[in-house]
Formats: C-alpha cells, sequence, structure tokens
C-alpha cells in the first residue's frame, strides 16, 4: 500500500494538514486534488488519494478546516460557515491545489480535482474560480451556487455523479446546475445512479445511519470508472498500475 504523507501548510496564521499519496515513482505525473467530506479529512479521503496514487497519478487530500479531529456539531459549523462564505472556501481549495501543482514531481499542466458531498462543492467552487485544472468530479456533489454567473471562469471539464434518490441533491438543485452549466457553455457531465442515495461512495457511512444516506457498490463502482475515463481524456497516460 502506498504510504501517506502529512504535509503542513499556512493560509494566513492558520495551520492546516493534508495528505499526499505519490503515484509518480520517479517521473513527473499528473496531479490530483481530492477533497473530504463535511466530517473532515477522515479515511475516507486519504484512502480515495492512496487509490489515485496506485493509478499514477500525485494525489492530495486537502485539508479545508484547518482543524484536527473535528466533532460531528464542530463540523457542521465548519460547513455551515464555508457554504455562506465562498471566498474563504476557495482561497482554501486553491491553496491545496497551487501546493500541489508546485511539487517537483507533479506535471502542474496536468491536474484535476475531485470531491466528496461538501468537497465536490468545493472542487466546483475551485473550477469556478478559474484555476488551472482539466477536469473537476463532484461525487454526490453539493451543486448550491449563489453566484451561477461564475461558471464562465471554468477553464476545465466538469463531471458530477450523484444518486437519484439522494434527499440532498433534488431535482430543484439537479435543474439549477444544468442551467448554470449550459449557460456558460461549459463541457459537461451529470451522471445519476438509479437507487443510490446520498454519500453512495463511503463505506463507512451505513454506520452514522442517517436517512437517505447509505452506501452503494455499484454506484461506487461506476462513478469512479467515470471519472477515470474523463482522467484518460484530459489527463493523458500515466505510469501503468502496480502489480
Amino acid at each position: 500500500m502506498i504510504e501517506l504523507q502529512a504535509i503542513d501548510y499556512r493560509i494566513g496564521d492558520q495551520v492546516f494538514t493534508g495528505w499526499l499519496a505519490d503515484g509518480s515513482r520517479g517521473q513527473r505525473a499528473p496531479g490530483v486534488l481530492v477533497a473530504h467530506e463535511g466530517p473532515g479529512l477522515t479515511e475516507h479521503p486519504r484512502q480515495r488519494a492512496r487509490m489515485l496514487a496506485e493509478l499514477g497519478y500525485v494525489a492530495f487530500a486537502v485539508d479545508l478546516y484547518g482543524e484536527k479531529d473535528s466533532a460531528l456539531d464542530r463540523a457542521k459549523e465548519l460547513v455551515r460557515r464555508l457554504r455562506a462564505d465562498r471566498d474563504t472556501l476557495r482561497q482554501r481549495v486553491r491553496a491545496g491545489h497551487d501546493l500541489l501543482a508546485a511539487l517537483p514531481q507533479v506535471d502542474a499542466e496536468r491536474t484535476a480535482a475531485i470531491g466528496f458531498c461538501f468537497g465536490g462543492m468545493a472542487v466546483l467552487e475551485l473550477a469556478r474560480s478559474g484555476a488551472p485544472v482539466r477536469a473537476v468530479v463532484g461525487f454526490h456533489a453539493d451543486l448550491t451556487n449563489p453566484t451561477p454567473q461564475n461558471a464562465a471562469a471554468v477553464r476545465g471539464k466538469v463531471l458530477v455523479c450523484l444518486g437519484a434518490d439522494d434527499p440532498i441533491i433534488d431535482a430543484g438543485q439537479r435543474r439549477a446546475f444544468v442551467d448554470e452549466m449550459i449557460a456558460a457553455k461549459l463541457d459537461w457531465q451529470m451522471v445519476l445512479y438509479g437507487g443510490a442515495g446520498h454519500s453512495f461512495t463511503n463505506r463507512d457511512i451505513d454506520a452514522w445511519k442517517f436517512p437517505g444516506f447509505a452506501y452503494h457498490a455499484d454506484a461506487d463502482r461506476r462513478s469512479w470508472q467515470a471519472m477515470r475515463l474523463l482522467f484518460d481524456e484530459v489527463l493523458g497516460p500515466v505510469l501503468p498500475p502496480r502489480a
């Protein structure tokens, strides 16, 4: 298994800690940012960084909170604050991207970002900020956007993978997102998975017993494959998978 390396960095006076998974094996490789769900940098986003590294990417699981081991109530408060303060959210996700792109083993011309739930919103905001990412992928992503006109700044391709039975990301939110993408004339995809609810990629979510939240193995596998197809298209070749 690829080892994760903790990397501390600063935004102003606040210290953040992200996790790097290096799959470059001594050659310059595309970089992929990973943005975490509401509970923070749990095992799930760190495991996704490892999975990307196993595919030959350099992956960095960004820290959006700057707080270690936030309790659930505190994490909910941080999500509310950052959803309301998109400038700060963009600053934090952009700092993670810039750190990743500056690594010597990363080809800064070939970067992308993925995010889960709240992290999906974060990577969409990264794209809306005009960051030089070739693609962003949101898994059961929060699609709300108070300033849809900012989509005009998106420079890469957009993929969102959603559960058709998600009680959080409803049809109205999906329709508004489609309208935003069309108005900005972007290259975008929205994939709906029947029978899947919220957090369908997270194997640990069932233990939380939240209504409408459940792991869905087929939607998890299919959405990851959709991401890989997009990355093959926009990031180009990477090293062969490890034997």
